[in-house]
């Protein structure tokens, strides 16, 4: 890290966190790469066995939609949408039920937004023989029927979150029993589920945290000896953000690049306006669920109680994001924009007419963002190499999209007033001396 990383606190004391209290959570090998300084870590035979199953994932030129914007740019797209789950999940999921498998856990939590997450460690489990409950935002259990008959077709249970069976879900319900539910509502009642089974639980989390960032950056490791092959290198790295695991996958390589070997490339994260963490949150420190069980971590953050308008890109309405990630922002490493949920669904369309794949909503944010430094090139005459991650593919976002084109998608702009009155529900976090 060019920048030093803030200390990750326990919710109990404010102190920094120790391995005994996040080994409630997660096996200790986790742990050790969650604060390793090494810059290379092994990837186990047994997880490289499993990967072979769709690694390396395609590396393609978006040629006929470079046509159709009439742009002088290039644009290539990394598909993980080419792996057994359809996203670029399983890149940690099968790593963490490794580690859990071989340090004798039986069973995991976790939560899920629009489901990739959890779809993919469903089928991470099943593959190591581990029982998963998997917490699903209630609106995107309500939206996405057929993620949830993936996962359980993996072999998970899946409940619509907030549920009757944890203490914190209990409490959000007494307050609102049509609750939505939220990402930091779905990841307390994970947390909890799994601190409170006496060891029986672990817990597996699909971003944000450092772990998960590292094991994602096997898609930008490919990417750099692709780009290589076509013998290009690109100007811009794109990536949708909601915790940040598939931003830093492909974009963090190329920081490296940047930082050790001189290169240039701009590194640029797109957010839904209806989630603005980086584009509007404040950077300091919050809980990382709305429970206060997770760890306190300094982020970009709306506040630990934000509960997201119903946009279709479940997974990303995360309150904050992954700490390393906003401390490269706040250093400006990277860049970031807020894009509207109706020109997302545009350039997710005109994409698949063009290019014939059906992207996740999430994913259709790069392509927006793509998509406006193509149409910024032409304006300006410039040719300029664009590089977006496609992380995964919509083929169970047909209700998103039929929709959009019946008319009924809106934007949502997450107003400042909300953001300021969350703010003051912030954890007092004790000044270094």
């Amino acid at each position: 890290m060019p920048v030093p990383p803030a200390p990750v606190l326990n919710p109990q004391n404010m102190e920094p966190v120790t391995p005994d209290f996040l080994n409630v959570l997660f096996p200790m090998e986790l742990i050790m790469q969650e604060v390793s300084t090494d810059r290379y870590i092994d990837i186990p035979e047994e997880v490289q066995d499993i990967y072979k199953l769709y690694r390396p994932t395609p590396l393609l030129r978006a040629r006929r939609l470079e046509k159709i914007l009439d742009t002088p740019a290039h644009i290539y797209y990394k598909y993980e949408g080419a792996s057994p789950a359809g996203s670029h999940k399983p890149n940690t999921a099968i790593p963490q039920a490794f580690y859990n498998k071989v340090t004798g856990t039986k069973a995991l939590t976790t939560e899920t937004g629009a489901g990739q997450w959890g779809s993919a460690l469903a089928l991470a489990c099943q593959l190591f023989d581990l029982d998963l409950e998997v917490y699903m935002v209630k609106v995107s259990y309500q939206q996405k029927p057929y993620r949830r008959i993936l996962m359980e077709t993996y072999g998970a249970q899946v409940f619509a979150s907030p549920t009757d069976k944890t203490q914190f879900g209990q409490s959000v319900l007494e307050q609102d029993p049509e609750s939505n539910g939220s990402l930091g509502i779905a990841i307390a009642e994970a947390v909890e589920a799994a601190a409170t089974s006496g060891g029986a639980k672990k817990y597996g989390i699909g971003s944000v945290l450092n772990h998960v960032l590292l094991h994602q950056t096997i898609v930008g490791e490919e990417v750099l000896k692709q780009m290589d092959m076509a013998d290009e290198y690109p100007d811009v790295v794109v990536g949708c953000v909601g915790g940040g695991s598939n931003f830093a996958g492909i974009a963090y390589p190329f920081l490296r690049q940047n930082l050790l070997e001189g290169q240039r490339t701009r590194l640029l994260a797109v957010e839904p306006t209806a989630s603005p963490s980086l584009t509007k949150g404040v950077y300091t420190f919050d809980y990382g669920d709305s429970a206060k069980l997770a760890p306190i971590v300094k982020m970009y953050t709306l506040g630990h109680d934000f509960v997201p308008p119903p946009i279709h890109a479940g997974g990303l309405r995360y309150h904050g994001m992954a700490p390393s990630l906003c401390a490269l922002y706040e250093a400006g490493y990277i860049e970031a924009k807020a894009v509207p949920q109706l020109a997302t669904f545009d350039a997710a369309v005109m994409f698949s007419r063009a290019e014939g794949i059906l992207p996740a909503p999430e994913s259709a944010h790069a392509i927006r963002g793509a998509i406006d430094e193509a149409l910024d090139a032409k304006e300006k005459g410039e040719e300029r190499v664009i590089l977006f991650n496609l992380s995964g593919h919509g083929h169970f976002d047909l209700e998103a999209y039929d929709a959009y084109h019946n008319g009924e998608l809106q934007d949502f702009e997450y107003p400042e007033k909300d953001i300021a009155e969350a703010m003051q529900t912030l954890p007092e976090v004790p000044q270094p001396a």
